[in-house]
């Protein structure tokens, strides 16, 4: 009697319980839609040791499109700033020397997977966080810049390792235009079943090695126009003592391509449809 008593108690509560389950069921989660702001900072030849002592703002806007209840996919713009230069190294005393410097900013078009570790559906309660995976594909345009006085100088035109010259036929121009690939840990919760915060660290790894504008030998000073812009921002080396850049000495290591990394916080708003559970 008293097991019969026990199975009915069960019985009656799992039956009570129904319709809080159900009212959950039908409801799938679409996607979401998102901003998010943040900070990147790069790693190259002027910060080989990858420091991350000179963060720049970065942000943008997302759509992204859930598969079934742990993959998604998504697009995404982005903007950033990058920089860095050799007055921070303290502990190497030929970068110290070499005393390059450049700003850009990137603008970036993006297409990831996220893979959530758990089933992410902001209607239910009970399935409002997870931490995710992502990465991807894209490609982002890039300019770097100096500062000569007070004017500002776009590089690659420049030329400062010789691009273009007739000293050296072999070197042209970089592009401008590279791809990335985005590696990355997230995670997402949901305030209600629309709202939701992302917080989200994805380093880039990229296909060029002139976010910098530095990646081989020094040109020489006989491969650019006496007195010209070019001519003093190819090597900097004059304003921290003896002139290093002498053609052929090393200016940048070119066979590690250039990286960067950012860590946003987003707001993102959700998209949801209702489908009536199979027997209904």
């Amino acid at each position: 009697m008293k097991q019969f008593l026990r199975r009915t108690a069960i019985a009656f509560l799992c039956t009570l319980s129904l319709p809080v389950l159900a009212q959950y069921e039908g409801f799938r989660h679409e996607g979401e839609f998102g901003i998010q702001l943040g900070a990147a900072h790069y790693f190259g030849d002027l910060n080989p040791t990858t420091r991350l002592n000179r963060p720049k703002i970065a942000a943008g806007v997302f759509f992204r499109k859930q598969v079934n209840d742990y993959v998604a996919l998504r697009i995404g713009a982005n903007f950033a700033q990058l920089g860095y230069s050799d007055v921070y190294e303290k502990d190497n005393e030929f970068r110290r020397r070499r005393n390059l410097s450049f700003n850009t900013n990137i603008w970036e078009l993006m297409v990831q997977g996220d893979f959530n570790f758990f089933r992410f559906n902001p209607a239910n309660p009970n399935e409002r966080f997870t931490p995710y995976l992502t990465f991807g594909a894209g490609v982002f345009g890039f300019n770097p810049y100096a500062y000569l006085g007070n004017t500002k100088y776009f590089l690659q035109p420049l030329g400062t390792e010789g691009q273009g010259s007739a000293v050296y036929p072999d070197r042209t121009p970089y592009s401008t235009t590279a791809i990335a690939f985005p590696v990355g840990l997230g995670v997402k919760y949901a305030f209600n079943d629309r709202w939701n915060l992302n917080i989200e660290v994805a380093h880039r790894f990229t296909t060029t090695d002139y976010l910098d504008d530095v990646s081989s030998t020094y040109a020489g000073i006989a491969a650019f126009k006496p007195g010209s812009p070019a001519s003093f921002l190819q090597d900097r080396s004059y304003e921290t003592g003896a002139i290093i850049g002498a053609q052929g000495n090393q200016r940048g290591f070119g066979k590690q391509k250039d990286q960067y990394v950012m860590a946003t916080v987003g707001i993102t708003f959700s998209f949801s449809s209702y489908r009536c559970p199979t027997g209904q």
